[in-house]
């Protein structure tokens, strides 16, 4: 909307674009191995399958969804759920085989005679290069969000990207989710349901008090937040405000120790005395098993994280996935 650009939906890709992705009709059949069920493999391999190409989806782990995992875990972003029980439909219904609990070697690939393989294996955490990185205080966003570490009472989280507005708002929460129960949602934002004031505006919010002390922190000198989204950034800050989060730009990252973690501001050397400090300094592509099949003469095609990793995006994900998939 705001930058003149096509409207569709996350999870349906053909919204408004019936006229440009068309799947094509089958000219031979493959037999096709897709490499990660998140976003981008669940799309490809259904779509593929769809089309009537012989389709197996592998996964470490033991459950699909690859990201939506981690995001369904962030309060307000439940709704990923329901993205995930599709898309196990899906796969039923279009039939593809479904390999879960299986770290796939290009060998195994190589050996099943696949003719062409979806890489789409996502990403890799990135670690900056800083002196203390390898403290014990240290984790990354998925030790906090999917590994579910234990995580101290004063938290600094070095990246004010989606992920670090992600994790600050996880760990904000306490033992109620107001985005999953009305009443605490509308106290929350101030929402008078009896409209007893006017425009039902109560004369005061009630924010359940926050879990933790979190100190958010980015390099860049624009505003914390300012690349979120146009419609939604000014509610991840409001909510993070609210738990008196502090928000903090222009910041340089000295090292990590014992005392916590070191900083400087505008010259000025700072500690933030944290229990813990957690990585959301973005994130590199996992492409471990392109070299060895592409010398094994198989086709490899990149998608998802696999292919870019800047910022984690599903629609574009999904979109992808179902790009390739229609033609191949």
């Amino acid at each position: 909307m705001f930058s003149g650009g096509e409207v569709s939906c996350l999870v349906n890709p053909y919204a408004c674009n019936e006229t440009k992705l068309i799947q094509q009709p089958l000219v031979k059949k493959k037999k096709i191995a897709v490499v990660g069920a998140g976003p981008a493999g669940l799309s490809a391999a259904t779509t593929a399958a769809e089309r009537g190409h012989d389709v197996t989806l592998f996964d470490g782990a033991s459950e699909i969804g690859g990201q939506f995992n981690i995001a369904k875990q962030v309060p307000g972003k439940e709704e990923f759920n329901e993205t995930i029980r599709y898309f196990n439909k899906m796969i039923e219904k279009t039939g593809v085989k479904l390999q879960l609990n299986t770290r796939v070697q290009c060998a195994d690939l190589v050996a099943a005679g696949f003719d062409e393989v979806f890489l789409a294996t996502g990403i890799v955490p990135r670690t900056p290069e800083l002196e203390g990185i390898d403290h014990p205080m240290v984790l990354n966003y998925l030790d906090v969000l999917r590994d579910k570490k234990t995580v101290g009472k004063r938290v600094a989280v070095m990246g004010a990207g989606g992920i670090g507005f992600d994790v600050s708002e996880y760990l904000t929460h306490g033992k109620t989710n107001p985005s999953l129960n009305k009443d605490e949602f509308m106290k929350e934002w101030g929402v008078d349901l009896t409209v007893s004031h006017a425009g039902g505006l109560a004369q005061d919010a009630q924010v359940e008090a926050s879990a933790r002390e979190v100190f958010l922190l980015q390099r860049k000198k624009s505003k914390v937040g300012a690349g979120l989204g146009k419609t939604t950034g000014w509610i991840h800050r409001t909510t993070l405000k609210h738990k008196n989060v502090q928000m903090m730009n222009k910041v340089s990252y000295l090292k990590i120790d014992d005392q916590g973690l070191h900083i400087e501001m505008d010259g000025k050397p700072m500690l933030l005395e944290v229990d813990n400090v957690i990585v959301c300094a973005g994130q590199d592509p996992l492409r471990e098993l392109q070299l060895p099949l592409q010398d094994a003469g198989i086709e490899v095609h990149l998608i998802g994280g696999a292919d870019k990793a800047t910022e984690l995006d599903a629609k574009r994900a999904i979109k992808q996935g179902t790009e390739l998939a229609a033609v191949i």
